[in-house]
C-alpha cells in the first residue's frame, strides 16, 4: 500500500506544480487536493482555499494529531532557466515551483493521512489540513479555519527539513519605527534632525542582547531592513521611518520583546501583529522521541510556517531541505518524498 500511495503522491505533486498557486489564487491545487480525497473515498471539508478531513473513525473522546502543510507558493524569481509551472524530473530531481516548499511534504502528508485512514482503534485521531496563504500569512490561511477544526493536542507541520526534527521555531515580528524631529535648512544647521534620532535607536536594536538565550533557537534576532526619510537635499527631515524585523525565540513572547523594545527607544514603534510567534515540542515528547528512535536529529529552526499560529505543541518534519525554498529552478528528490512518506508512518506508528 505504502509502494502505490507514494507513486500517486509524486503524480499529485506533478500536478499541483503544473497550476499557479500563488498566496490567495489556490482554487486550482485545492481543488486537486479535494480530488485526491475522493478518489480514495475520504469525506472532507474546506473554506476559501483550505481543505481538511478527519480520519474515518474519528473518536471524540480521544486526542487529536494535527498533520499540516501548505500548497500555496511564492512567485518565482527572475533567476528561474526552467518553466517553474512545468513539473520536470532530470537526474531524480523533480524541478518546479513549490515542489520543495512545500509541495514535496504536502504529498507526503496526504499519503500518510490516507494509510491511517481506514485503520480502526487508533490511539489518537488524525485530521489532515492543507492550508493556503502560509507564504503572506494571510487572513484565509490556517488560522481562519482553526475554529472548524476539533481541539489539536499536537501536530506536524510539514516544511522541508529533510525529515530531521524542528523542536523548536522562531517567531516572528515586523515593527513600524518612526523617529522625529524638526524640519529645517540644510546650510542654516537649523532644525531636528529625524534621521541623526533614529541613529541612536538603529544602534540599540544592533547591538541590544536579550538576557534569556533559548536553549535550542539561540539569542532573539533583531534587523533593521528598510529606511527612509527626507524628501529633498537641502531640506532637514521631521521624520524618519525604518522598519526592524524581529526574529523571537521560545525564551520569550511577542508581547515581551515588544515591551523591551518600547521600553528602550524614542521612536514611535508599532508592530504589524503580535500574532506569529515562536514555538516548541519538548524533547520529551513521545512524537520527537518516536523520530530520534528512527535516527533523525532536533534542532531549531529559524524560519517561520503555519507553527506560527497554533498554540499546541507542534513539530516541523517533512522531506526536501530549507535552503532550497524560494530559490530559482527549485526541485526535490523523488527519493526525499519516498523517505518522507516511510519515515511519517514509521514515526506515527510508533505512537498511535
Amino acid at each position: 500500500m505504502i509502494e502505490k500511495l507514494t507513486k500517486e503522491a509524486i503524480i499529485l505533486l506533478k500536478k499541483l506544480i503544473s497550476k499557479q498557486s500563488f498566496s490567495g489564487e489556490e482554487n486550482e491545487t485545492a481543488l486537486l487536493i479535494m480530488q485526491w480525497f475522493s478518489d480514495h473515498d475520504i469525506k472532507f471539508e474546506s473554506k476559501v482555499h483550505n481543505v481538511w478531513a478527519k480520519n474515518k473513525h474519528f473518536d471524540s473522546s480521544k486526542k487529536t494529531i494535527l498533520l499540516n502543510s501548505h500548497h500555496d507558493t511564492v512567485k518565482p524569481n527572475k533567476g528561474y532557466t526552467k518553466d517553474p509551472l512545468n513539473p520536470e524530473v532530470i537526474d531524480g530531481k523533480l524541478y518546479g515551483l513549490g515542489s520543495n516548499d512545500a509541495g514535496g511534504c504536502l504529498v507526503s502528508l496526504l499519503a500518510t493521512f490516507t494509510y491511517f485512514y481506514n485503520k480502526k482503534d487508533l490511539k489518537f485521531n488524525i485530521v489532515m489540513v492543507a492550508s493556503a496563504e502560509e507564504e503572506n500569512t494571510g487572513q484565509n490561511s490556517l488560522v481562519s479555519i482553526l475554529n472548524l477544526l476539533p481541539e489539536i493536542d499536537f501536530a506536524i507541520v510539514g516544511e522541508p527539513t529533510l525529515m530531521n526534527l524542528a523542536i523548536a521555531e522562531k517567531g516572528l515580528m515586523v515593527i513600524n519605527c518612526e523617529a522625529k524631529g524638526t524640519s529645517g535648512h540644510a546650510a542654516h544647521g537649523t532644525g531636528d534632525n529625524a534621521i541623526y534620532n533614529a541613529l541612536d535607536d538603529i544602534l540599540w536594536f544592533k547591538t541590544y542582547e536579550f538576557p534569556k538565550v533559548s536553549e535550542t533557537l539561540g539569542k532573539v534576532k533583531m534587523t533593521v531592513t528598510q529606511i527612509n526619510a527626507g524628501h529633498q537635499h537641502n531640506v532637514i527631515p521631521s521624520n524618519c521611518n525604518f522598519v526592524v524585523d524581529v526574529r523571537v525565540t521560545d525564551a520569550y513572547s511577542n508581547e515581551e520583546v515588544f515591551k523591551i523594545i518600547e521600553e528602550n527607544v524614542t521612536s514611535e514603534v508599532c508592530p504589524r501583529s503580535l500574532r506569529l510567534n515562536s514555538s516548541s515540542i519538548p524533547k520529551e515528547h513521545p512524537i520527537v522521541k518516536a523520530g530520534i528512535k528512527w535516527g533523525r536529529s532536533t534542532y531549531g529552526s529559524p524560519t517561520i510556517s503555519d507553527q506560527a499560529i497554533l498554540s499546541c505543541p507542534s513539530l516541523k518534519l517533512g522531506p526536501g531541505e530549507s535552503l532550497r525554498s524560494h530559490t530559482a529552478d527549485e526541485f526535490i528528490y523523488l527519493h526525499e518524498i519516498e523517505e518522507g512518506i516511510d519515515l511519517y508512518i514509521k514515526i506515527l506508528e510508533e505512537i498511535i
